[in-house]
């Protein structure tokens, strides 16, 4: 018999098997798609699992990375309501696979059994034998270096003749260890699936990204910037604590149907185009603006970041100007419309003539998916590592599942921030499908109540194992109204929220730190937007928002407690206009509480309920927070303590919970 019996029509595999396991969590789609984690990011990992009868149930989460031949093991903890967790800190970057597993622990339900009939003064003569039973059949399974063990303790149990001992040695940690080693494969319950995990560097949880144009990089008036430039500007972003420079697209630009100032139809013969109408007779996707500089200056620019602790986003926007080359060598790539013109970008009521969308269901679709990814694998070799995808949602799901895959099986370290404002599942699932960061609705969220619940949507649901938020308060198409109408109080209120409500956050500047902020009529963007003109910057200019971005940034890097998204926990507070969240890293005791002033016009006070039981401070404790961002130092005592914020001076606490005093 090979241990598979037929009854009916159910195939039975192993009827020991006692233990059932169901409502498995990290799954993406039963398995379609792995979870993902950070180096440094702990994965929790849950089941139902239920045994009948009254024996004791054990189980266990076994993985191993694609790389190993072996099998690791963390043991599950039963935590309430046959529900058992694992908690796991994967160590390499790849994939892993894992697996749930649970078994009777008959030996465990033998001892249970053997304390209480010893605590009731009952004979335990027959009882003590049977352990000796279990030890001698667990003995054959345990490692050599542990049967003499295994020899000694059965020894004791079979001659023994003092309960209380028998009692002692059968509760011992010593005999619990070694027997928490032994596993009976055959009836041993395995979950249906196994499932895969993705762990990415660190970067792809923490990060803090600064964009800006390359051409208004001058500090000479009336000149196109450089590259050159742009490595002048690097210590100022350094200093600002970013890690991620980011750039629109830095190809020729088209010069058929090109774009005047504000979006203009009728160009004059000085204006430069918008950088995202990709390619001209000097090139396309592989090529740099010669007014940028050449190849080797950019190469040069990425060298001298990475020297800095910056890396070089690109930004990859698979569309073609009407006169890039793709368009006369590869026509069959494009739509073409019956009056002999290729179809141009559409979003009624707006028009993008300067730009077209590559045809993704063309006969000759494998080629152009060769051909996009090559454009990545060209990048990857002048030192980028991290792209920012330009309206992805406008190409095939496909081809991106396919393209992410196959660079990321080569270069692991490379990351895709997907920049797509669109319908919620669309976004969730280009996440699913390999995008290690993503865009959010971030910028339309205002209200304490739409800023917690997106929140809650984004870290305490299956969005936390695949969605990996990246918030921005801005963007050169983006100009939301609070900041139009609100000020510099409203761009330090929402830079704040942004780089703590999220580990992963940039923001557009200069005009970020600026303020500039006149919205084009009837538009949410921004008038004579940078995106149609070169601007001149003065960059050695003072701004308060910029003083408080260093300090925010700063911040960031030196509480281990901003560096995970999935760690906040919002606080009660007494007034809607005040939000208020902890942020804890237990590994490293660092504890944060962020108090925000929702009104940038008024003054805002608030009772906070602090979670004090968190932190092990009694209720009649005093304890010290220090706010980090005015260095001002409080006294506390108790749940409820209050807060008051006035948007002129600093709309927001960030309060470290540092010492207790009795």
């Amino acid at each position: 018999m090979n241990g598979k019996l037929k009854i009916g029509s159910m195939h039975i595999q192993d009827g020991r098997k006692r233990v059932v396991i169901s409502n498995v969590t990290p799954q993406i789609e039963s398995g379609r798609f792995p979870a993902k984690r950070a180096i440094g990011e702990k994965v929790v990992l849950t089941a139902d699992i239920i045994g009948d009868g009254h024996d004791v149930v054990a189980a266990s989460v076994i993985y191993k990375h694609e790389s190993a031949t072996m099998w690791d093991e963390v043991p599950m903890k039963y935590m309430i309501n046959d529900q058992w967790e694992a908690t796991w800190k994967p160590e390499k970057t790849g994939f892993y696979e894992y697996r749930f597993t649970g078994w009777i622990d008959h030996f465990t339900t033998w001892k249970n059994g053997l304390v209480k009939k010893y605590d009731a003064n009952q004979d335990i003569s027959v009882e003590i034998l049977i352990g000796a039973e279990l030890l001698e059949e667990a003995m054959q399974l345990a490692d050599e270096t542990d049967k003499p063990a295994f020899t000694k303790w059965i020894e004791a149990l079979k001659t023994g003749q003092d309960p209380e001992a028998a009692v002692n040695l059968s509760v011992s940690d010593e005999v619990a260890d070694a027997m928490k080693k032994i596993r009976y494969t055959d009836r041993i319950t395995v979950y249906e699936h196994t499932y895969r995990l993705e762990v990415e560097r660190k970067k792809a949880a923490f990060s803090s990204w600064y964009e800006l144009f390359p051409r208004s990089a001058s500090a000479l008036p009336d000149t196109h910037g450089t590259f050159k430039d742009v490595i002048n500007l690097l210590p100022l972003v350094s200093k600002m604590g970013f890690d991620t420079l980011y750039f629109p697209p830095v190809h020729p630009i088209g010069e058929m149907k090109r774009k005047g100032k504000n979006n203009s139809l009728t160009p004059s013969e000085t204006d430069p185009g918008s950088p995202w109408a990709i390619g001209n007779r000097l090139g396309g996707h592989k090529a740099i603006h010669p007014e940028l500089g050449t190849i080797e200056d950019f190469v040069e620019l990425v060298s001298e970041a990475k020297n800095l602790g910056i890396e070089v986003a690109m930004d990859i926007a698979y569309q073609c100007a009407p006169d890039h080359p793709y368009v006369k060598e590869h026509p069959q790539w494009f739509k073409w419309r019956p009056d002999g013109t290729v179809q141009y970008a559409e979003n009624p009521p707006k028009r993008y003539e300067d730009i077209l969308p590559f045809d993704f269901e063309t006969q000759d679709w494998q080629n152009l998916w060769l051909e996009l990814k090559s454009v990545i694998d060209f990048w990857i070799g002048k030192g980028v590592k991290v792209f920012r995808i330009d309206n992805p949602h406008t190409k095939a799901f496909a081809f991106w599942e396919w393209m992410i895959g196959e660079v990321r099986k080569v270069n692991p370290e490379i990351i895709f921030l997907a920049e797509a404002f669109t319908r919620p599942r669309v976004m969730e699932r280009l996440a699913k499908i390999g995008f290690n960061q993503s865009y959010t609705y971030f910028t339309w969220r205002n209200s304490k109540w739409e800023i917690e619940k997106y929140m809650e949507e984004l870290t305490k649901t299956d969005q936390q194992y695949y969605f990996r938020p990246n918030f921005w308060p801005n963007t050169p198409d983006i100009l939301p109204h609070h900041l139009a109408e609100g000020g510099e109080n409203a761009h330090i209120m929402r830079l704040i929220l942004a780089a703590t409500l999220s580990s992963n956050y940039g923001l557009y500047g200069p005009v970020y730190e600026y303020g500039v902020n006149k919205p084009h009529p009837g538009k949410e963007e921004y008038t004579d937007n940078e995106k149609y003109e070169i601007k001149q910057w003065d960059w050695k200019q003072y701004s308060r928002t910029r003083e408080i971005i260093t300090r925010v940034n700063r911040i960031r890097k030196e509480n281990p407690a901003l560096q995970s998204t999935w760690n906040i926990d919002f606080a009660e507070t007494t007034n809607d206009m005040v939000i208020s969240y902890i942020k804890q890293d237990e590994e490293s005791n660092n504890a944060l509480l962020i108090s925000v002033n929702l009104d940038v016009f008024n003054t805002q006070g608030a009772h906070v309920k602090v979670p004090i039981h968190r932190f092990g401070i009694h209720p009649d404790q005093t304890y010290l927070v220090s706010d980090m961002l005015s260095g001002e130092k409080y006294y506390w005592r108790g749940e409820y303590n209050f807060v008051q914020l006035n948007p002129y001076e600093m709309p927001a606490h960030i309060f470290k919970i540092e010492t207790l005093n009795g």
